[in-house]
């Protein structure tokens, strides 16, 4: 879960999607800056995206399924092992493994595909939130957030509806197709665990690593168009099920034309600290 006090630069970010060759599929990489003493999960989810697309410039990533086994401390570099399943024209895969100190905190299979003409299209409209001007920001720099509603998702006394629209976006990012996939995965981490706790009186974001242990699970994105990470992309996010210490959350992302770009599912852990 995000946590708002975080002061990211995109240099650093982009400094830890770098990742440095090692060997046949093998590359070690930094941590971007956290807040919370440990590894965001959507930097490690932004590496395998990079990780996993070298190697197959005609193709990109379609899905990433990850599961986070252990958390990983920002102070230790990582070492990512990328093992092939398979690779053919259209279609290629693998499986993206993130280690710190030889213990394993990460796996993740990626499917990656070449670009085909439609068959068949539709796609989910936006919801009609507004522009990313008509709200304050949550927070700025680097990585620019915009909470729809201005909601407070740290005031534990807040209560609403499981759901949560949230502008994002990273003025200055390179123009490059792999690296606006990396940052779109970095957002898409953050907030669906607070989307979870919004029904529930005295349960906020703030209490996250203070009095409650909260962490993801596993996520799952699937890429569907092109998103500009440097342009404003909208977030929705909606939690049908909380329970027995675990959160289940579903979110779209679209760009500001209406195009729906990318989908995204999340299973986490949200349970008193001790």
């Amino acid at each position: 879960m995000v946590r708002f006090s975080t002061v990211l630069e995109l240099d650093d970010l982009l400094g830890a999607l770098a990742l440095e060759a090692a060997g046949d599929g093998r590359y070690t990489a930094t941590n971007a800056a956290s807040a919370t003493g440990t590894v965001f999960g959507g930097q490690l989810l932004g590496q395998s995206i990079v990780a996993a697309s070298h190697g197959h410039d005609d193709k990109r990533v379609k899905t990433i399924h990850t599961v986070f086994a252990r958390a990983a401390r920002p102070d230790a570099g990582l070492d990512i092992v990328v093992e092939p399943i398979h690779a053919g024209r259209t279609f290629a895969s693998s499986t993206v493994t993130i280690f710190q100190g030889g213990r394993l905190c990460v796996r993740s299979q990626v499917l990656l595909s070449a670009d085909e003409p439609d068959v068949i299209r539709h796609e989910e409209p936006a919801p009609e939130v507004g522009s990313p001007e008509d709200w304050a920001p949550a927070v700025d720099g680097s990585w620019q957030v915009r909470i729809v509603d201005d909601i407070d998702v740290s005031d534990p006394a807040l209560v609403g509806p499981p759901d949560l629209d949230v502008w994002v976006r990273f003025p200055g990012a390179p123009e490059d197709p792999v690296i606006d996939q990396a940052l779109l995965a970095y957002s898409t981490d953050g907030f669906l665990i607070a989307t979870a706790m919004r029904p529930h009186p005295g349960v906020g974001q703030s209490q996250a690593h203070v009095s409650l242990a909260t962490g993801v699970i596993s996520h799952t994105l699937t890429f569907h168009q092109p998103a500009p990470a440097r342009d404003w992309l909208l977030l929705s996010h909606h939690s049908p099920f909380a329970g027995g210490g675990r959160s289940y959350g579903t979110a779209d992302v679209f760009r500001p034309d209406g195009a729906l770009v990318a989908s995204y599912v999340q299973d986490a852990m949200i349970r008193p600290m001790g």
